[in-house]
């Protein structure tokens, strides 16, 4: 993880209009809405949970006079890497084989994708 700023965990209404915020890049709350599906969702409430997220260090934004664009300042990249991390720590023990082999034990992963996942890692240690 590039940042040595501490990432939290979000919340799932949270996580829903972070990745709307990752998808859009600079946004108003009214975008985030439109991106929702739920036209009946309050205002008052998606704004609360973009400050909640601002709080957090997710996102910032600038203001035009009352209006506020808000921006993503952690990337999905960041997020999604800090999420693996905390779960290869929290339940195989800090080690990517043993996820690796709960995968393959439970059949979450079939033979292909562990070939094209040894080809990556090929890949990249070459590199």
């Amino acid at each position: 993880m590039k940042r040595s700023k501490q990432i939290s965990a979000l919340t799932k209404a949270e996580e829903e209009i972070m990745q709307i915020i990752w998808k859009l890049e600079r946004c108003l709350v009214r975008d985030i809405i439109d991106n929702l599906g739920d036209p009946d969702m309050p205002h008052s409430t998606v704004s609360s949970v973009v400050r909640i997220l601002e709080k957090k260090g997710f996102v910032d934004h600038k203001a035009y006079g009352k209006t506020h664009e808000y921006f993503p300042i952690i990337t999905k990249d960041d997020y999604v890497q800090h999420g693996v991390k905390s779960l290869v720590e929290k339940y195989f023990s800090g080690s990517p084989k043993m996820l690796v082999s709960f995968l393959v034990q439970s059949e979450d992963i079939n033979l292909k994708e562990l070939n094209d996942l040894l080809k990556t890692i090929d890949k990249t240690t070459k590199k």
